[in-house]
């Protein structure tokens, strides 16, 4: 009998860690580099709000959580105004939020959200986006600077300012060796803008340290990616991008007759010459979509970097070249194709978790299998309108409370009228134990007779 309950005992002890590790997150990684978790909050970014299911859908990292409000209790708290609910409709997206809320009957029920405000930061310490390019443009010998960026690592590998080094502030005490030697020297931190921590509090460690002469670029690289391009190493195009298998628009700057002799898959060409004539003849993804685009040359740079200013001119905001160009890829003998380059630009956001290609949706709306439900999470009153026949509706505001009703032996595809609800549903199930699930992402708009067309 003692040596069964010692075995049970050693049993739960190995699961122990199991089960903590399942536990979903409360706060994102980088939020507890400065707060610790807290009962009843949660601490992350804005992902979506659904004004018609009172929900809000809020991001750790690689996990999310839906919480629900009472428009009518909720407080929303942006710096000394409290506003209302309707207010998160301004939020943007991956701004840093705490959610207070209570709990009842297993649903978190938010009663106050507060948007994270910019970084205190001394004025005479601030540096501006102008200031700062003149000094990039100048180099960091001429200019006399040391630039740091203080993102973690996979963020900096995916591009940074142009002449950064990178210093993450989580591993500072551990990396100033990469502070320079001279402490009078300007010395300028960056982070992910101005709600981000982490390059205020880096700086403070450099004046600690004596550096006396210490600036914060607290706009950081969403206002640097406005206006300019970032660059990347031949390491961290294949580290950040392909390796992760991140879709990106990898654009050719070189003459052609040059690219076809040895270029980088995936690569179409952009002609040398007239940058911005090159950049206009393309057919690129609308840059709404802010996709990624890489730009390289021969190595020199200049052809790239032209590029790159034409595609920032045209309200591009996540353009990026390749530092040492084609000659720096083939030095790290990373692979090499040859022949004719691409001529169309195929690229597609990387589909989010559980999300179904529109083909097969429509698919199934056409015939619905025996073996799969089709849930339309829209309110009753906009199912009226129209529904796919065969559909069972259950409203998003209802999904936990109708749950238990529903298949887990069967595939069930949400789908509501943009994809914002069809996305919390699918989580919220995701979270109940349900595994064939899918959503649809997209603008649906259905006819009486129950066809479906793509809307804007």
């Amino acid at each position: 009998m003692v040596r069964m309950k010692s075995l049970v005992a050693v049993a739960a002890a190995l699961a122990a860690p199991l089960a903590l590790a399942a536990e979903k997150p409360t706060s994102a990684k980088i939020c507890l580099n400065c707060h610790q978790p807290e009962a009843g909050s949660l601490r992350g970014f804005f992902d979506t709000v659904a004004m018609k299911s009172k929900s809000i859908q809020i991001r750790f990292d690689d996990a999310v959580e839906v919480v629900r409000f009472d428009p009518a209790a909720l407080e929303v708290q942006d710096g000394a105004k409290v506003e209302k609910a309707e207010f998160l409709r301004q939020v943007k997206k991956a701004h840093e939020i705490k959610i207070a809320f209570a709990e009842k009957d297993g649903v978190k029920v938010a009663t106050r959200v507060v948007l994270k405000q910019p970084i205190a930061v001394p004025a005479e310490s601030l540096m501006q986006t102008d200031e700062l390019r003149k000094l990039v443009a100048l180099g960091p010998e001429k200019g006399e600077y040391t630039l740091v960026d203080s993102r973690p690592a996979p963020r900096f590998q995916e591009g940074t300012i142009p002449t950064a080094r990178n210093l993450p502030y989580p591993a500072f005490d551990k990396l100033t060796d990469r502070l320079p030697a001279d402490k009078a020297k300007l010395l300028v931190f960056f982070c992910g803008g101005p709600t981000c921590s982490m390059s205020p509090k880096s700086a403070e460690k450099a004046k600690a340290l004596g550096y006396t002469n210490v600036r914060v670029y607290r706009e950081g690289m969403p206002a640097w990616s406005a206006v300019s391009f970032a660059v990347l190493s031949p390491q961290s195009l294949d580290e950040a991008w392909f390796k992760k298998e991140q879709p990106i628009v990898l654009l050719d700057a070189r003459a052609a007759a040059d690219a076809e002799q040895g270029f980088i898959a995936g690569a179409v060409s952009l002609p040398a010459g007239d940058p911005a004539a090159a950049v206009a003849a393309l057919a690129l993804p609308p840059a709404d979509k802010k996709p990624p685009i890489v730009v390289y040359d021969a190595g020199a740079g200049d052809a790239a970097r032209a590029a790159a200013e034409a595609l920032v001119a045209k309200g591009f905001t996540s353009v990026k070249v390749l530092e040492g160009g084609f000659e720096a890829w083939q030095k790290a003998a990373f692979p090499v194709q040859q022949g004719k380059l691409g001529e169309k630009i195929a690229w597609a956001p990387k589909p989010k978790p559980g999300e179904i290609a529109w083909d097969e949706f429509q698919a199934l709306a056409k015939k619905i299998p025996a073996d799969t439900v089709v849930m339309d999470v829209r309110n009753a009153d906009e199912c009226k309108a129209g529904m796919i026949k065969g559909a069972k509706n259950v409203s998003a505001d209802e999904i936990e409370k109708r749950a238990g009703d529903l298949p887990k032996d069967k595939r069930i595809v949400v789908h509501c009228s943009t994809g914002v609800r069809a996305e919390m549903v699918y989580n919220v199930l995701k979270d109940k134990g349900f595994t064939k699930i899918a959503f649809l992402n997209a603008n649906v708009e259905i006819a009486r007779n129950g066809k479906l067309k793509l809307s804007k």
